[in-house]
């Protein structure tokens, strides 16, 4: 995906027995013979008894670390599970993408799929009737228990596919992903500065970086969209969680013009033109910038969980990682998300050697698994984390935002068009083409035909 480098409070669901249960597939594609989503007391989890099945699996797991856990898992299963082959096909995610709407309206089904839980494709088949609703299998699995509803939520739409983050789930991941503040202990001794515990401190630090003769922070935005994951933990600190979460989750119910959301563009704006971002942060990629920060241009870089291992194979022991201080709530609130998740198509083969399956690789042992084949578990985070290292501030800190803060949304999840409006405007406001109230009329405007339309 663009945001990511890898593929690799919030609506709370209040236990998962509350979510609505519907019959996906009633009038939607496949093959037209999709049965009722089962009730929990009706979902069959002895997977020995279900005879000899073949299990067709999709996934975009191609990646070294990624790829490894996925086979053991699958070595695993089939070990415990002899009557159960399963028949793997694996793509790019944008490969992946592209083929899932054709796999899922077609007659020849996998019974696994990943499906990216963005509006234009989870919730885009969830309208159409396409997805399984999980409620039944998360019931019998006991899924609530082992996910938090921040997790949850990233996976939830209403059954009519309108509303992200409330409703029914329709797709379980095994991975976490957090934005947060990655910064040089070493500069940061040299400055006699500390790692900052609120955002008057991280304001403070850029100051005193700047006076210092150094960059604060670090920021290459050429792509437009890596100042989403710098304004998404900022807004934080002006906006309350919930509004954040309504706004990136595109649900109607509020406002960009706030003054709230123009202080944190106004902020943002700030650091772009008093040179705290850097020079030209606008004409310089993404994947430039962060190199340039493992060579020590910057004290600050504030972006996503997946850039640790490359920065840390260069920086060692110097680079840390924290989660942004609490925000306005009192609470640490930041951008963040899952893997992509595993759903069961409607028109799907054999529905409960898919649940098995997916409640298999997201079991707390396929958590330490994942962690030790070097990915972040979406559970058990914290527990699994590695002794020392960069990985061990990134997991501990992704595991206080999606258990104890609000793990807030990609705000470009919010409508088909966000990415662009969103990325174009910020970058606008960091070179100082548009003033903070003129960019929330803007991304009000986005925000608001879509959601008066839904």
């Amino acid at each position: 995906m663009r945001r990511r480098n890898f593929l690799g409070g919030t609506a709370a669901l209040g236990g998962l027995g509350l979510l609505a249960a519907c019959a996906p597939g009633s009038d939607g594609g496949g093959d037209g013979d999709q049965a009722p989503a089962p009730k929990a007391d009706e979902v069959d989890t002895d997977v020995a008894g279900l005879g000899d099945v073949t299990l067709k699996v999709w996934d975009q797991e191609v990646r070294g670390a990624q790829n490894d856990a996925i086979e053991a898992l699958i070595a695993a299963f089939e070990k415990k599970y002899p009557n159960v082959t399963i028949d793997r096909t694996t793509q790019s995610f944008d490969d992946l993408q592209q083929q899932t709407g054709l796999a899922l309206s077609g007659k020849d089904v996998p019974d696994v799929l990943q499906v990216n839980n963005a509006r234009g494709d989870m919730g885009a088949f969830v309208a159409d009737s396409l997805l399984t609703d999980l409620t039944g299998y998360a019931e019998a699995y006991g899924w609530a228990d082992r996910f938090s509803p921040s997790v949850l939520s990233k996976m939830t739409y209403s059954e009519d596919g309108v509303t992200f983050g409330e409703g029914t789930l329709y797709g379980l991941a095994q991975t976490g992903e957090v934005c947060g503040i990655y910064y040089s202990q070493k500069k940061l001794d040299d400055l006699g500065l500390k790692a900052p515990t609120t955002w008057d401190e991280v304001f403070s630090l850029v100051e005193a970086a700047a006076a210092g003769g150094e960059q604060p922070i670090m920021l290459g935005n050429l792509d437009q969209w890596p100042a989403l994951h710098v304004f998404g933990p900022l807004q934080a600190n002006f906006v309350p969680a919930e509004t954040i979460v309504t706004l990136g989750m595109g649900n109607s119910g509020a406002d960009w013009t706030t003054e709230d959301n123009v202080a944190a563009l106004s902020k943002l704006a700030e650091w772009g033109q008093n040179g705290a971002l850097g020079d030209s942060p606008n004409g310089l990629a993404y994947d430039d910038a962060w190199p340039e920060f493992t060579k020590g241009t910057g004290v600050l870089l504030i972006g996503g969980s997946w850039l640790g291992p490359d920065m840390e194979a260069v920086m060692g022991e110097d680079l840390r990682f924290m989660a942004p201080p609490p925000g306005i709530d009192g609470k640490v609130a930041t951008t963040g998300g899952t893997g992509i998740p595993f759903s069961i198509p409607s028109a799907a083969k054999n529905p409960a050697a898919a649940a098995a399956y997916i409640d298999f690789i997201t079991s707390d042992d396929a958590m330490a698994m994942i962690a030790e084949n070097g990915g972040m578990p979406v559970n058990r985070t914290a527990e699994l984390a590695p002794d020392s290292g960069v990985n061990k501030d990134i997991y501990e800190a992704f595991d206080a935002v999606s258990t104890q803060g609000t793990l807030l949304p990609y705000l470009d999840y919010a409508t088909p068009s966000f990415a662009d409006t969103a990325g174009a405007t910020l970058q606008e406001v960091i070179g100082g083409q548009a003033d903070a109230e003129a960019a929330a009329g803007t991304l009000q405007e986005d925000y608001a035909d879509f959601t008066e339309g839904s």
